[in-house]
């Protein structure tokens, strides 16, 4: 019988390419992993990696049972899904994680409604990235996690999890209130000469800001480099730059900010689960509460 945990190690090796990386994600030293895949080749019989020097690749042989160690996997948490869906209410641990500019739009209305129809689970959040979240969902850190995506840079969906959308949040284009009829004139070319504002690299949103800018013929100034652009507009209030942020985050704008669409730019945000676990009565429960509350989130958005 082989070990799961070791079928886990050689399909995040496949993902992630190193030992090293793959001890980051589970917060082991790179010979415990080391070890488990040694002892995964004992269990095998075969020989899973070439190994030269500190570098180490997958055997045809390792890169079948990685790709194979998927539905394995899969199977598990279906197995377990089972067990768990016998009872009669939904009861333990959900834990969720959400990248900072869902926090207040979806993850606190996600855990109250949760609470008021499941009020023997205790939802608990934690504030991830989707790329801190990814790592944490597959090493059972998470058992659900918020995610978001670029689709007009051609960020691929995460490998290895399976992921169900759940609203389009599109971009806004945020300035201080004069230059609002020449942007409706112009459109954002107008603002090749203005300071602008986005996180640091690298960065997805800063990527996306460098994207829409050279589209528009222009590569922006940077100005200043903010964690949390909720914030970076109290700089535009006060006419100290622009910035492109994502709806979400238009919910409270200051008094002399004036906010316009970016049309066809946006993310895609959606819920990372682990395959075969769907179907988990808390999991179920939280995709079925997740898929009430961003319905709502997502028509206002529209609308505004």
């Amino acid at each position: 019988m082989l070990n799961p945990k070791r079928l886990v190690l050689l399909r995040d090796l496949a993902d992630y390419g190193t030992v090293t990386a793959v001890a980051d994600i589970h917060q082991v030293t790179p010979s415990a992993v080391s070890q488990q895949l040694r002892a995964l080749e004992t269990e095998t019989g075969a020989v899973l990696l070439h190994r030269e020097g500190r570098t180490v690749r997958l055997t045809a042989v390792g890169a079948a049972l990685a790709r194979q160690s998927e539905h394995v996997l899969a199977e598990l948490e279906r197995a377990q899904s089972i067990v768990r869906s016998l009872g009669d209410q939904v009861v333990g641990e959900l834990r969720t994680g959400c990248f900072p500019s869902a926090l207040a739009p979806v993850a606190a209305p996600f855990v109250r409604a949760l609470a008021e129809r499941h009020p023997a689970l205790r939802p608990r959040v934690t504030q991830a990235e989707p790329e801190e979240a990814v790592p944490m969902l597959k090493r059972r850190d998470l058992d659900i996690a918020l995610h978001y995506r670029y689709l007009h840079l051609g960020t691929p969906a995460p490998e290895g999890l399976t992921a169900r959308r759940l609203l389009d949040d599109p971009l806004v284009l945020a300035i201080p209130e004069r230059l609002r009829p020449l942007v409706e004139r112009e459109g954002l070319a107008a603002l090749r000469g203005e300071k602008w504002i986005t996180t640091a690299p690298a960065s997805s949103c800063r990527d996306v800001t460098l994207h829409a800018c050279h589209s528009a013929g222009f590569t922006p100034v940077i100005e200043h480099e903010y964690d949390d652009l909720a914030a970076a507009l109290a700089l535009v209030a006060l006419d100290l730059g622009v910035t492109i942020l994502p709806g979400l985050l238009c919910g409270n704008v200051p008094p002399g900010v004036a906010t316009t669409p970016l049309p066809g730019k946006g993310r895609t945000i959606e819920v990372l689960i682990r395959a075969g676990s769907d179907d988990h009565p808390a999991v179920a429960a939280a995709l079925s509460t997740l898929t009430a509350v961003t319905t709502d989130l997502e028509a206002a958005l529209t609308l505004g």
